[in-house]
């Protein structure tokens, strides 16, 4: 009875119109509050979970992503991919999908990259005579790309929520956004050479050198990421700090996408988004930590198993929980309320944590180009004055796309576990 009345106001407050992290504040008070659980630990458990060196990670990411975002790297990575792809049919398109992969590596957040490369090219393919449905559905899909390749925030919060090792899970989202990155990149190929898109002529070789030799410094900061993690010199938190370092020097002394003056309005941007983060945090920390004390994570297990669900029928009913979730809630928010239940239920079910961190994440991908609530839908909306609408109409095969590659994903769990076993051991 419970539970009902508990979706009830949960997606009652969200329908008004509520902040997520009162809507999980809220619930987990009212929780509390009818189950007669004690108060006096809930804040020690949510300041002792915040007391994370991993966790710091997270908004110096988020402030490395911010540099790179208004340093003028997304159109460095642009004109490197446009040297190389210039010559093929529906160039644009293809150099979308490689600038987002790249630029995805570079600052872990899907809202970002769509935001940076829909600024910077979305007004160049309309103007070229791309159809601009297909424009925004290649932009929006392509952004996706950077909730699972690393560094990616929502691996960050995953390893933390489930305690795993966050370098074992950035590894293990290679290999799975590189296929979600190919899958794009033959669609569009394909589409283009079916529907006549335009091409650009091929770009001499010194001046593609040149353009290439341009674009080095951005790619400095994913190296010195995970060169730093996997050679052992830093830590996540350390290389994120490294990271924001980096980003800074290189949009202020090289791309000089802004003036040295402005340096305090882009650290107050990152912040702010970074706080928003930390509040839903906060208050889903609250809400988890009743769930774990409930039992309720037992009883999922010992459900699954008196009823004799297998693994895989598991894994199917856990990504259609997650699908119709990410219709109604933001990465964060679903991560923070779905998480803490199902973590100390997959040893037992027979599926491993690192694999199902990449299921999980993907499935958040869809979630963020997803009617009605896709973030990136209304992103890319906002910044082309397009209905969503025509959005949704031309991400659709891109969603279709990634349904086919989350199915990949889910049932062939050598894809996202070879990386790591190969670096860690098993």
């Amino acid at each position: 009875m419970w539970a009902i009345g508990f979706m009830v106001l949960f997606f009652g407050l969200l329908s008004a119109g509520t902040p997520i992290f009162l809507v999980l504040g809220t619930c987990a008070a009212v929780l509390y509050y009818v189950s007669n659980e004690p108060l006096i630990g809930v804040a020690q458990v949510m300041i002792d979970h915040l007391n994370s060196s991993t966790l710091m990670a997270l908004p110096l990411f988020v402030m490395a992503a911010a540099f790179m975002r208004h340093g003028g790297v997304a159109k460095a990575l642009v004109d490197v991919a446009m040297a190389w792809l210039g010559g093929i049919r529906g160039s644009l398109g293809l150099v979308t999908v490689v600038a987002c992969t790249m630029f995805a590596a570079i600052c872990g957040s899907s809202v970002a990259t769509a935001l940076a490369m829909g600024t910077i090219l979305l007004p160049a393919m309309i103007e070229k005579g791309y159809p601009r449905s297909f424009a925004l559905g290649v932009i929006g899909a392509s952004g996706t790309i950077g909730i699972v390749i690393p560094p990616s925030l929502a691996l960050i919060l995953y390893g933390i929520v489930a305690e795993q090792s966050v370098p074992r899970l950035f590894l293990a989202g290679i290999l799975p956004g590189l296929l979600q990155a190919a899958a794009f990149f033959f669609w569009v190929w394909y589409d283009a050479r079916r529907r006549n898109f335009p091409k650009d002529d091929w770009m001499p070789m010194k001046q593609r050198m040149a353009v290439t030799f341009r674009a080095l410094p951005a790619v400095a900061v994913p190296v010195v990421v995970l060169v730093g993690i996997y050679g052992g010199i830093v830590t996540v938190t350390e290389a994120a700090c490294v990271a924001a370092v980096v980003a800074l020097m290189i949009s202020l002394f090289f791309y000089r996408g802004f003036h040295w003056t402005r340096t305090l309005w882009v650290i107050a941007d990152a912040l702010r988004s970074a706080g928003t983060i930390m509040l839903i945090i906060t208050s889903a920390l609250a809400f988890g930590h009743w769930m774990t004390a409930s039992g309720v994570p037992a009883q999922l297990v010992s459900f699954v198993l008196e009823h004799h669900f297998s693994t895989w029928q598991f894994l199917l009913a856990i990504n259609v929980l997650l699908l119709i979730l990410g219709c109604f809630l933001e990465v964060v928010a679903t991560l923070l309320l779905v998480l803490p239940i199902l973590a100390p239920a997959l040893k037992p079910l027979g599926v491993d944590p690192v694999h199902f961190s990449i299921i999980f994440t993907h499935n958040m991908e869809i979630g963020l180009i997803h009617p009605p609530v896709g973030l990136n839908l209304f992103v890319l909306s906002t910044i082309s004055a397009a209905p969503v609408g025509e959005v949704i109409r031309g991400i659709f095969p891109f969603l279709i796309l990634l349904l086919i590659v989350l199915g990949i994903i889910t049932y062939v769990p050598i894809l996202t576990l070879w990386l790591p076993q190969q670096v860690y051991g098993s």
